[in-house]
């Protein structure tokens, strides 16, 4: 009988510990800035990169085959990119994506000739189902294409976009765009960034565990 006593008190603290985390938790998230300041340091060291050539990966595609936040985002961005920087040639990474397999980077490029993009500089690699894919699948098409080659992704994917590219040998210059840094700028924005910020720290360990970063 004791020993049963003994046992639902060290259950009931280690209850009231986890109920403790869980509030500390909350209260971080959602009161502090530690999702601008983990995007941050994903995002490394903040870039207004100029060239010739933009590199641009997908993001989240609804089932219908529209593109969600972060490749909206992406997409957004790099159209301002494009129109200011000087850029000749445009490559979007990503491939087919939710129930209706259309492809990230199809929608995208759709998106960018709305926004005044000329066809022709649009190359679409449509093939990708990953980080590391996208930078496999898209080696050959930069290497056709000559000239200052940039990579535009969300802050918190820059870390592992960056060095997947580079472990392949595609040497890039970098320009991480607002994701997370701006979500977490809105109380209700700050718990969807956190949960995007673990499950992309979770894939930089997998990454990192696999020899790919």
């Amino acid at each position: 009988m004791i020993e049963l006593r003994l046992w639902w008190v060290r259950l009931a603290r280690l209850g009231t510990r986890i109920l403790a985390a869980l509030g500390f938790l909350v209260v971080m998230v959602s009161l502090t800035p530690v999702d601008k300041w983990w995007a941050t340091m994903l995002e490394g060291q903040a870039y207004d990169e100029r060239g010739d050539v933009l590199v641009v990966l997908g993001g989240s595609v609804s089932d219908d085959g529209t593109m969600e936040w972060s490749s909206y985002l992406r997409a957004h961005y790099a159209g301002q990119s494009f129109r200011s920087g000087g850029f000749k040639e445009l490559v979007i990474a990503g491939g087919p994506a939710g129930p209706s397999n259309v492809p990230v980077s199809l929608a995208m490029g759709d998106f960018l000739k709305c926004q005044g993009v000329p066809p022709a500089v649009i190359h679409l690699e449509t093939f990708s189902h990953s980080t590391r894919e996208n930078a496999l699948y898209t080696r050959s098409i930069l290497k056709a294409l000559p000239g200052r080659k940039v990579l535009l992704t969300s802050d918190y994917h820059m870390f592992r976009a960056r060095r997947v590219f580079a472990e392949l040998g595609v040497q890039l210059f970098y320009q991480p765009i607002p994701d997370v840094i701006k979500r977490s700028g809105r109380w209700w924005g700050r718990w969807p960034a956190f949960l995007e910020l673990l499950v992309e720290t979770c894939k930089i360990g997998y990454y990192w565990v696999r020899g790919w970063i």
